[in-house]
């Protein structure tokens, strides 16, 4: 595979070495050139040329013995460095086209050939929140009967269809000119493409000279999730008001609504001012669409712009874009940087519906000892599962930016934090420009228990990294960064504590955050229910896998209505500062000095008091609790987190309900298997011998308790009591007691071996013979044990006569009296 040497310097530095040749790597270029299958040794080394023309020469003869490996690194002095390469495989950068892996599309998707690239620039002023005017024009649609079709896909899989396959740059074939044929320098048409990472124009209808409608595809393979909005145009003209109309939106309420602009990108203006992304738009209305189809309503969304410059091109988007190219970029660089990648270790978590590569990041200082190392907490962040929601990437890139710097904060999380991160869940759903789902059409934020691990791979296995997590360490935290589309602000979605020991406490680190974030983090919008239709989350999926901290952070698509940043749309930097925060949060919360922790209890513990306060004087009752009030359950008084269809569930696709119900189906039966019973007659015969043991230890153990245990030890020399005295061996429940002339009976040349016995006993009433006995201490171990041969400690042993107990030895008679079993020592 081509690779290029800037990618990996231990690579470079090894191709330009003199290396002994591999005879087995110049026996196959010399096979796969035989057969034309290799064309000549330009893109190899000089060494394996000069292999191959030996080999070719049938001289397999080595020109020495010293052979180099190609998976140790070497040093430029040909020593060979103690540690391997890091596997290539696990990169996936390199492509036969270039120093990225390609995207790979669905073989429906027509994709062309452009790169697309904006760069980062910071608005010179805030941008405000449009301010409406009631008098905004609310056009009527129109259509492609009275209008022109200036720009339509073919062929977009809707629902019915499913994803088959795909290949890098989607359909084969040569790609067609959508936009209308231009008739002369006068045409001032507007020429429209989207055809290019996450862009989503579906149609563009021209109804007046300068006035558009626009259709946005919906998420592939289903016929809903219009939100996300991204395409370019060209052909501009400076001096005229043009009008765009977005005619099939499906969420009934907006923060276009309430004063949020769309994003317009100019290409003059970034290549020759620096001017990158910026709020845009007049007249702004979201309104409902009239039109009546007896299907469900469509809403719409029209702006007026004029453009800056005549034959520009321009872009226009709901939110500030970041594609998967961008995350390759960006890891490319972490991956080349010789500090960060000591503490920055890049993995392949998985490969997407479509094979493209679901990174996993893992970020921590190396550690000096084993125990240093298993005594950290681990912190899991995630984003983009909804792929519309390009806000999440942004957060996660200042994330990263902040985790990886040379900061001495930076420095103290990675010593005693092990972070792992997957900045990009749905890769599929971005490439292809969807707002809310993947290739399966279902949004994988509702199908974190799937067991379909080929259907859902990104989820799967992402859930299975965390699973595994936990058996190694505790997981302090986990967040997923999400984008939202009504409400401003950013805030986050937790889950209420069910224990009372940590009663409010999955409420500290937004608390926290709020603080450490005034003017852009609001702790009122968050919310701790947990709703039957979000079960299927990561956040309620990792609450309820034990993690306390789960979180889903809501970043809006408009802006501030805080502090400083009041009425004014977040930028990127705005939304990578919280990245920043979230890391100054996460030392807050773990600081050894308890104070801001406590402290922030005690506030939480106030505005509680006072929310329910406020609830129940709403319906005019008292509020005299009498300290009873935090028995209230938290979501009693807590409203829904929902309040759109995006919430619920689709369930699972057609083709993909056999193969559930397969799944299902194999899975009860696997267990239906693991709870038959044993079936041999040596089995059968053990399991009965175990559980005539366990019941007599348990009546000697009601006999402990009647009698006492001190009153024992001195009136009963032995363990069991002889036949005679059945009279007072009796059971709870009316049922006989085992004596020793039964088990003699049915036992025969079997022996007990004492100290388990007195093990077993001790162990078992330790906790009830310190309560009633407080002058009677014991010590005992504090792991369990199966160990057969395990001797109760020495403080333990009672003054018991030793003849009655006496284990079977070869120099001794063996006793009769007693069963005996494999005897388990139990807490």
């Amino acid at each position: 595979m081509p690779y290029s040497s800037n990618m990996f310097p231990a690579l470079e530095t090894e191709l330009k070495q003199e290396t002994f040749p591999d005879p087995y790597e110049a026996f196959m270029y010399h096979h796969l050139q035989y057969y034309g299958y290799f064309k000549g040794p330009a893109c190899v080394s000089s060494a394996v040329h000069r292999a191959t023309e030996a080999v070719s020469r049938d001289s397999f003869m080595l020109s020495s013995l010293l052979l180099k490996s190609r998976q140790l690194l070497h040093d430029e002095f040909g020593k060979v460095n103690p540690r391997l390469r890091e596997p290539r495989d696990l990169f996936a950068f390199c492509s036969g086209s270039g120093l990225l892996q390609a995207p790979r599309w669905p073989i429906e998707c027509e994709v062309i050939k452009e790169n697309i690239h904006h760069i980062e620039g910071v608005p010179p002023q805030p941008e405000y929140f449009y301010q409406p005017t009631g008098n905004e024009k609310v056009p009527e649609i129109v259509g492609e009967e009275k209008g022109t079709v200036v720009y339509q896909l073919d062929s977009v899989p809707t629902k019915g269809s499913y994803f088959t396959s795909s290949r890098v740059g989607g359909k084969r074939g040569i790609i067609k000119e959508l936009a209308v044929t231009l008739q002369g320098p006068e045409d001032n048409t507007l020429l429209f493409e989207s055809r290019f990472e996450s862009g989503n124009l579906q149609k563009a209808v021209r109804v007046d000279t300068y006035e558009y409608e626009l259709t946005l595809r919906t998420d592939l393979y289903t016929n809903k999730h219009t939100q996300w909005f991204y395409f370019r145009v060209q052909n501009t003209r400076k001096d005229a008001t043009y009008r765009f109309t977005i005619i099939n939106l499906l969420k009934p309420k907006s923060l276009y609504t309430i004063g949020m602009k769309p994003l317009m990108y100019s290409q003059l203006d970034a290549s020759t001012h620096n001017i990158g992304w910026r709020r845009e738009g007049n007249e702004i209305k979201y309104y409902k669409n009239n039109t009546d189809d007896g299907q469900k309503p469509f809403y719409c969304l029209t702006w007026t712009i004029q453009f800056p410059h005549d034959q520009d091109t321009c872009f226009f988007a709901h939110f500030y874009p970041y594609t998967y190219t961008d995350l390759q970029c960006y890891l490319l660089l972490v991956a080349n940087n010789p500090v960060q990648s000591q503490f920055c270790k890049l993995r392949t978590l998985c490969r997407s519906l479509a094979g493209n590569t679901v990174y996993l990041l893992t970020i921590t200082n190396p550690s000096r000892t084993p125990q240093e190392a298993a005594a950290k907490k681990a912190v899991v962040l995630s984003a983009r599962v909804h792929p519309g929601e390009s806000n999440g990437s942004w957060i996660m890139k200042g994330f990263l930016d902040f985790i990886l710097s040379n900061s001495p904060d930076a420095e103290l999380l990675r010593d005693i934090f092990v972070f792992k991160v997957v900045p990009m869940l749905n890769p599929d759903g971005v490439i292809v420009g969807n707002y809310r789902c993947s290739l399966a059409g279902r949004d994988l934020n509702r199908h974190y228990r799937t067991i379909l691990k080929e259907s859902f791979p990104c989820i799967w296995y992402t859930r299975n990294m965390i699973k595994r997590l936990l058996e190694e360490r505790e997981v302090l935290l986990y967040c997923d960064f999400h984008g939202h589309s009504r409400k401003n602000n950013i805030f986050l979605y937790g889950c209420n504590s069910n224990d009372r020991k940590y009663w409010l406490h999955e409420r500290v680190f937004p608390f926290m955050l709020s603080k450490n974030a005034p003017d852009k983090f609001s702790f009122h919008s968050c919310n701790f229910k947990v709703q039957k239709c979000k079960e299927g989350t990561g956040r309620v999926v990792m609450w309820r896998m034990g993690i306390l901290n789960s979180y889903t952070m809501e970043s809006t698509f408009g802006g501030s209505t805080l502090g400083n940043k009041r009425d004014t749309h977040f930028t990127t930097e705005d939304l990578k500062s919280l990245g920043y925060h979230v890391c100054d949060t996460l030392l807050d919360f773990c600081d050894p000095d308890r104070t801001k922790f406590m402290q922030c209890l005690e506030e939480l513990k106030e505005l509680l008091q006072q929310e329910i306060s406020k609830k129940i004087n709403d319906f005019g009752q008292d509020t005299d609790f009498e300290g009873r009030w935090n028995d209230i359950s938290l979501s009693d008084i807590e409203s829904s987190t929902s309040g759109s269809d995006s919430s619920l569930s689709d369930g699972l696709p057609v083709h993909l309900l056999n193969i559930a119900d397969e799944l299902n189906h194999k899975k009860k039966m696997y267990k239906k298997k693991k709870m038959k019973p044993l079936q041999t007659r040596k089995q059968r015969n053990e399991q009965y011998q175990k559980n005539n043991l366990i019941r007599v230890l348990k009546s000697t153990e009601d006999a402990l308790k009647r009698e006492g245990f001190a009153s024992m030890l001195q009136k009963q020399p032995t363990l069991f009591k002889n036949s005679e005295n059945t009279s007072s061996s009796t059971v709870r429940n009316g049922r006989p007691r085992t004596n020793e002339s039964q088990l003699n009976e049915r036992d025969k040349g079997i022996s007990l071996d004492p100290s388990k016995a007195t093990t077993l006993i001790v162990t078992k009433n330790k906790g009830r013979m310190q309560r009633e006995k407080p002058a009677f201490t014991v010590s005992c171990p504090t792991k369990r044990s199966t160990n057969t041969s395990q001797k109760p400690t020495p403080d333990a042993k009672p003054d018991w006569p030793r003849n009655r107990f006496l284990a079977t030895r070869r120099e001794r008679t063996t006793m009769t009296l007693y069963p005996s079993l494999h005897i388990y020592t139990y807490p």
